[in-house]
């Protein structure tokens, strides 16, 4: 399903240089290398590697490379294009783009006509110099934990081939996890950034509810969706979310000034041995952390699964009366469901939100920052796709969000801080602030990337 494109023939192979944005556009800017080299050996990575992880569903190489030269050309000149000038990055099929159609991850899609205008944050990541370069395989509509599309595939986790990269963002985590890309965009509704940068070992951010414009993202739960970046990095991470918000983030606090805390609870049953170990790792650099309960828990789990899927199945329901088999039989069923959902039901889920958003807002008095695992453990067989919840296995594709659902309801910002385990395979955790906390998050996150306890975790040799 993959849309090619060929690269011309050189003289020489071009090396890939640089992994991390930042360095990649120091390189342009100072012309050590140009951005066209760069556009091509990401394309050239991608259609030799690829093919082992599945997460590109087109290259947009022509125009790619056509704004590589623009770059090129700007920087001859004398210009300075941006503190992201000339480097590459992809879009979850959810975004639009100029000239090309958004598909969300459906068949159903495909005819559609062609985006009028780039989405707003592409448009923002391209006045600091970036160019988009491929978009990248997700759950149809968005609507998994898992990547694993009856249209276009599954993607398989860089680290493992044989394991999930987790959804609805898998194509974008696992991009970055691969090397393909120094930084991807994706959308988090129940923890579709969270769960797979999570399960593919790199950084990801859901900012608070609002801040970054949604205009030209395809839908999932209204009330719910957040777009945000992935990178290998975390400053990488920082300056693209500054040109997706549009406006540069405060000053960090000092963490020595923060209270941080850890969510027990629900927060702590269901994690896997590793991951425990790895999050006492982090609460042992952080000094003494306090432990803060949630009231409710499993109720706002429920309650953000209601939400999701109604809005979802209400959005959906008028090509559904039309076109249903074209739907991947399980998102069209979940789909159906939801748009079946009594209004009393999907009301009183309302309500409970608005007071469970209360409950964590009071955490915050006495905590600036949560921490929380991201998952309970490490990447699911795509075999074997469970998940141990209070000791049955279940369904990862339905659970893998069992600590990020709950969390959203409450439209706070949540950074994924990735950790290695002991097996060797990545492991994630949540840092949780008040809505307008990144600086707080940062701040954390830059002191645990220091300790060498956080990091984007290196593929095996070989891969």
């Amino acid at each position: 399903m993959r849309t090619r494109f060929r690269i011309p023939p050189m003289s020489a192979p071009v090396a890939a240089g640089p992994a991390d944005a930042l360095a990649i556009a120091a390189e342009i800017r100072q012309g050590r290398r140009n951005a066209v080299s760069f556009v091509t050996a990401a394309i050239a990575a991608i259609e030799v590697r690829d093919t082992r992880v599945n997460s590109v569903t087109r290259i947009f190489g022509p125009r790619a490379v056509a704004e590589a030269e623009k770059i090129d050309r700007r920087i001859a000149a004398g210009e300075d294009p941006g503190p992201l000038a000339g480097v590459p990055f992809g879009v979850k099929d959810l975004f639009d783009v100029e000239g090309e159609v958004t598909t969300a991850g459906s068949v159903v899609l495909r005819e559609a006509r062609p985006a009028v205008q780039d989405a707003t944050v592409i448009a923002r990541l391209r006045a600091a110099g970036a160019i988009p370069l491929a978009s990248l395989n997700m759950d149809e509509f968005a609507y998994g934990f898992a990547t694993d599309n009856a249209h276009y595939g599954i993607t398989r986790n860089p680290h493992d081939p044989a394991r999930l990269a987790g959804g609805s963002s898998g194509g974008s985590a696992a991009a970055v996890a691969a090397g393909f890309l120094p930084f991807t965009l994706g959308s988090d509704t129940n923890g579709s950034i969270r769960v797979p940068a999570s399960l593919c070992g790199v950084w990801g951010l859901k900012p608070t509810f609002g801040t970054v414009p949604r205009e030209g993202a395809y839908p999932f739960a209204a009330s719910l969706d957040v777009v945000g970046p992935f990178a290998g990095t975390l400053a990488d991470l920082r300056v693209v979310h500054e040109a997706m918000n549009g406006a540069p983030m405060p000053a960090l606090p000092v963490l020595s000034d923060l209270r941080v805390a850890r969510l027990g609870g629900w927060f702590a049953e269901n994690v896997s041995a590793p991951l425990a170990a790895a999050i006492d790792a982090v609460a042992g650099h952080l000094g003494h952390l306090p432990v803060v309960e949630l009231p409710e828990v499993a109720r706002a789990r429920a309650a953000s699964f209601l939400i999701t899927a109604a809005e979802g199945g209400m959005l959906h329901l008028p090509r559904l009366r039309r076109r249903a088999l074209q739907y991947d039989p399980a998102t069209r069923d979940r789909l159906i469901a939801g748009a079946l959902l009594p209004a009393a039901t999907v009301l009183q889920a309302h309500r409970f939100r608005a007071w469970f958003r209360e409950q964590i807002h009071a955490a915050f008095r006495t905590a600036d920052v949560l921490i929380a695992p991201a998952t309970v453990g490490e990447a699911p067989l795509i075999d074997q796709p469970t998940i141990v919840v209070d000791g049955q296995a279940v369904s990862a594709r339905a659970n893998l969000g069992l600590y990020t659902q709950p969390l959203s309801l409450a439209g706070v910002p949540i950074l994924s801080v990735p950790l290695l385990g002991t097996g060797g395979l990545p492991l994630g955790l949540q840092l949780i602030a008040a809505p307008g906390g990144e600086p707080a998050l940062f701040a954390v996150a830059a002191a645990l990337e220091a300790a060498g306890v956080a990091g984007k975790v290196p593929l095996p040799k070989g891969r």
